[in-house]
């Protein structure tokens, strides 16, 4: 199995922008001491280029990325200050999933330790996201005929309301957002199959709701490949998660999307996507565990 990692983009963030950002070096090493048992390949990818993330993103937005000419109120809707190396670290980071997309298409599975920045729009980024990865890999992919039909399985606890704006009239890929009814995005944009948790859904409520999703996503059409946005803020204590579903609910997730999309015959690119638990370390372990059912599931 092959993974790709992009941590070592150091961003130089002031302290109060660092919490959704200091999870992926410490990602990095416990799946580094993980694959010592497993096996696997740790790859860092290509950084998407211009054209790539033209696929998705509107030529004026991406030209104030490059030159940092972003005004005051997009900075604060993404949540990172403007630099070089935020630039660098978002073009990796979708350079990471893209990588993993044609891996899964290779291999059956991959994974990017980082990526499922599923807020992010065509002409904005939001909510910690510049770009969004998933929407280029897809994109790319289908316009490359390396695939044809694709499905995201957006199991992270915020809507991807920017991935569900960008495909809503591309038949070529069909959306699943697994989410908090009262949590970010307020405002919600439709996908093909949206199911809401309740704020306090425990692990039985959570588990039913994923799974009938799955379910239904992948019988909707013949797919070429998935997307996994494996997020880690459903956990209990999750910061921004406002549900209440353990670790161990969380590996049973993983476990069903990795025996259902074999099941069907369909390659696999899991991303990360969020993880805010006040405890970081809880946040890594859910991501590291993430990585461990997939070797797992290679092996059965």
């Amino acid at each position: 199995m092959r993974l790709f990692y992009c941590d070592h983009f150091v961003l130089p963030l002031p302290r109060e922008h660092r919490f959704p950002m200091e999870k992926y070096r410490l990602l990095r090493m416990g799946v580094e001491t993980l694959l010592d048992e497993t096996g696997g390949d740790l790859c860092v990818p290509d950084a998407a280029t211009d054209a790539e993330l033209g696929t998705v993103h509107d030529e004026e937005y991406l030209r104030r990325v490059r030159e940092g000419s972003l005004s005051t109120s997009e900075i604060r809707r993404i949540g990172f200050p403007w630099s070089h190396a935020l630039v660098e670290r978002s073009r990796r980071s979708v350079g990471g999933t893209l990588s993993a997309a044609r891996a899964a298409v290779q291999d059956g599975l991959s994974v990017n330790l980082s990526g499922g920045t599923h807020h992010a729009f065509p002409d904005r980024g939001e909510g910690f996201c510049v770009f969004n990865d998933v929407a280029v890999a897809a994109r790319v992919l289908c316009r490359e005929g390396v695939v044809q039909r694709c499905v995201v399985l957006d199991l992270d606890v915020h809507q991807g309301n920017g991935t569900a704006f960008i495909f809503r009239d591309d038949p070529t890929v069909f959306t699943l957002s697994v989410h908090g009814a009262n949590n970010y995005p307020f405002r919600k944009e439709p996908g093909d199959l949206d199911m809401e948790l309740p704020d306090g859904a425990g692990d039985r409520d959570f588990l039913d709701i994923a799974m009938d999703g799955v379910r239904s996503a992948l019988s909707a059409s013949a797919f070429d490949l998935a997307f996994f946005i494996a997020g880690a803020d459903p956990f209990e204590g999750d910061r921004l998660g406002r549900v209440s579903v353990s670790k161990e609910a969380l590996q049973e997730r993983d476990r069903f999307v990795f025996a259902a999309c074999r099941k069907a015959g369909i390659p696999l690119a899991v991303v990360m996507g969020g993880g805010y638990a006040t405890d970081i370390n809880d946040t890594v372990d859910i991501h590291v565990n993430t990585v461990r059912q997939a070797a797992d599931s290679i092996r059965r």
